[in-house]
Order: structure tokens, then sequence, then C-alpha cells
């Protein structure tokens, strides 16, 4: 799926997840639990609902997304002094190795055709010690009518991975899973906080 979807939806991205909002509110809490006093890379940022959350707790935050609309949207309003905003593809970070403590994804592996190299440029990326936050949206096999209705204005996943399937990705990837939960909303979504594996 190219950008242009994104750039498209960028003006309404965040209203339009406010049905999702004990979803956020959870990835709010939690993130910003995990990123106290760390270097965190943002990927897939959207409108930087998560990035301009997590803020007062972490040290910095280079928050990105490959589609420049979603950039432009997030530069808009408050923006903390410890936040900035830039366009990346997560599948070709132009930062160099070992530069984050903490790196998030959040909702943003499935839609992407090679998460694989994803996650290789995010491990390249990583400090050896660090932390990879990927919570991602999991299905079990059937579209209900939220998903439906994302198709129909152009917003389709690449990977429909049930909660099983994606920490099968994670694991065979070179991941290990040190926090899971599954979080309830109009699409499910698996919290999860990964170290590399040895």
């Amino acid at each position: 799926m190219g950008n242009n979807v994104w750039n498209r939806f960028a003006p309404i991205y965040e209203s339009a997840m406010k049905s999702q909002k004990n979803i956020y509110d959870y990835l709010y809490k939690q993130i910003s639990l995990a990123v106290a006093g760390k270097c965190v890379l943002e990927l897939g940022t959207g409108p930087g609902m998560i990035a301009k959350h997590i803020a007062n707790n972490a040290e910095s935050v280079v928050a990105t997304d490959y589609a420049p609309k979603m950039i432009e949207t997030a530069k808009k309003g408050f923006v903390p002094s410890n936040v900035r905003f830039e366009i990346a593809d997560a599948t070709d970070l132009p930062y160099a190795d070992n530069s984050f403590d903490i790196v998030v994804i959040a909702s943003a592996l499935h839609i992407i055709p090679n998460p694989e190299v994803a996650l290789s440029e995010i491990s390249r990326v990583l400090r050896r010690e660090g932390t990879l936050i990927a919570p991602n949206y999991i299905f079990n096999g059937k579209k209900n009518l939220w998903q439906r209705i994302l198709s129909l204005v152009g917003i389709k996943f690449a990977h429909e991975w049930t909660a099983d399937q994606y920490a099968s990705f994670l694991h065979t990837n070179g991941w290990e899973i040190k926090k899971s939960e599954i979080v309830n909303g109009r699409i499910d979504l698996m919290y999860v906080e990964c170290r590399r594996s040895l």
C-alpha cells in the first residue's frame, strides 16, 4: 500500500481513532512506563498521538512516518520540546547503528508488505539491551464491520495475524516477547514488549 492512502487519511486519522479510545489510553499508559528516561524512536507515528503522549516520560523521541502528510499533521498543535518529527521508511532507516534505547512501532507491522525487513532495521538501530514495543492489531479470520469500512476507504492489511501467528512471526525474526497482553477493541490489539533473542 503506497503512502497516498495515508496522506489522504492524515487529517482525519486522530478523529477516526477515537473509536479505539480504550486501546490508545492503554498504549499511552504502558508505553509511557516503558520509555522512562530513554531515547525513543517511533515508527509509523501517524499524526503523532503516541509520541506526544509519551514525551513527558522519555528523554527524547524521534517520531517518524513514511507519509509526508502524516508528519505535516503531527507537527500541528503543541509539540513537546523533546519530540522531533521526521519522514522515514521503517524498512530503510536513516539512523546509525545502536542509536536508540527503545523502538516503538504501534499498529504498523501488519500494513508493511515485508515486515521482517522493518524488524531487521529495528534490530540494527536499537542498542544491545534495547526494547522493541510492537503492539499490533490481531485478527480471527473473519472480517468485522470495522475492517470492511477500512477496506472501503482504501486501508488494507498486508498481514492478518492471529495472536499466535504474530508471536510466532516475532520469534522467527529474532525477538523474544517479555510482556504481552490482548486489549479488546473494534479490532483487538496485542501489546508486546520484546528483546532480541539470545
